[in-house]
């Protein structure tokens, strides 16, 4: 193998990495958001149902 192979496939396996940490991040961005709104929408039923 040749230092250029081994250079492109070294950015190749970089690449992979930082995508698939990309996906975990917005995968996470997503049940906290998902939380977020399930929370509120809890807390506007507590409400509702208090002020009756």
């Amino acid at each position: 193998m040749t230092a250029n192979t081994v250079t492109r496939i070294s950015f190749a396996l970089a690449a992979l990495v930082l995508l698939s940490a990309c996906a975990n991040t917005i995968r996470g961005i997503g049940q906290d958001t998902a939380n977020t709104v399930n929370a509120t929408e809890n807390a506007g039923k507590r409400v509702a149902h208090a002020a009756q």
